[in-house]
């Protein structure tokens, strides 16, 4: 069951951690702006995010790019005001981090501590910056102002596979604080949600490094970026009555 609002109610989306146009931040970008939302795009690449802004304002999209370091609090939030310059805020999506595996023997300290940043302290600061914007604009979770805080996880947010140790504790430690924000900020009308991504996703960032997975995995063997976009549609559309505040996703064929 979901509420949707009146055409005219739209508030704006900060959509942190984008870049390419065959990214997920990007589709979570073109769903949420072709329903009429304006769209704050923030990323670390200039160039990825200028070029997918301009592709997005083509189709008619009100999107925003701004370049940004997530892991810095003073550049979050300045796309938390950039964001509500737009519309009263109305969703906020964390979206960073990259994965970068290896050997735990061989992945030095200032690895590790990259990884936590990206993710953890990432999603700490998107958090700090957005939930009182959130709260002040008057979210009751019902028929007013709606107000989703939705981060994105992985396979290594549940479990850590051998090569995975930074991105598996910076991703759990995402996962268990969006559970400590669900449990706090729910009840003052703040939808806090997960996503687990466990799967390979039909994008830029995997296909440009593996491009061969397109073909192996079959169809849809992997992740489609508007599949996933529309489960993040989804999720800000529950009514507060039966709200999820932990969803994954993956392929039909994927194995777990």
């Amino acid at each position: 069951m979901t509420d949707r609002q009146p055409e005219t109610s739209r508030g704006s989306v900060l959509v942190a951690g984008a870049g390419s146009i065959q990214g997920v931040g990007a589709a979570i970008t073109r769903r949420f702006g072709r329903e009429g939302h304006s769209v704050l795009m923030a990323g670390r690449n200039e160039e990825k995010l200028l070029t997918a802004a301009a592709e997005l304002k083509a189709d008619g999209i009100d999107v925003h790019p701004l370049a940004v370091d997530l892991s810095r609090p003073e550049d979050v939030r300045r796309a938390v005001e950039a964001a509500q310059a737009l519309a009263p805020l109305e969703i906020a999506v964390h979206n960073a981090g990259s994965n970068r595996p290896a050997p735990f023997l061989e992945q030095a300290e200032d690895e590790f501590e990259t990884h936590w940043r990206e993710h953890a302290l990432g999603g700490y600061n998107l958090a700090r910056a957005s939930l009182p914007v959130l709260l002040s604009n008057g979210a009751d979770g019902n028929q007013g102002q709606r107000a989703s805080l939705i981060f994105t996880g992985a396979s290594g947010s549940l479990r850590g596979n051998a090569g995975f140790a930074a991105f598996s504790a910076a991703k759990g430690a995402l996962r268990n604080l969006s559970q400590s924000l669900a449990r706090e900020f729910g009840p003052k009308g703040v939808h806090v949600a997960h996503v687990v991504i466990d799967g390979g996703i039909n994008g830029e960032r995997l296909l440009s490094k593996r491009p061969e997975l397109r073909d192996s995995r079959g169809e849809d063997g992997l992740l489609n970026i508007d599949a996933i976009a529309e489960a993040y549609w989804t999720l800000h559309h529950q009514h507060r009555s039966a709200w999820t505040q932990e969803l994954d996703l993956r392929p039909w064929s994927e194995s777990f």
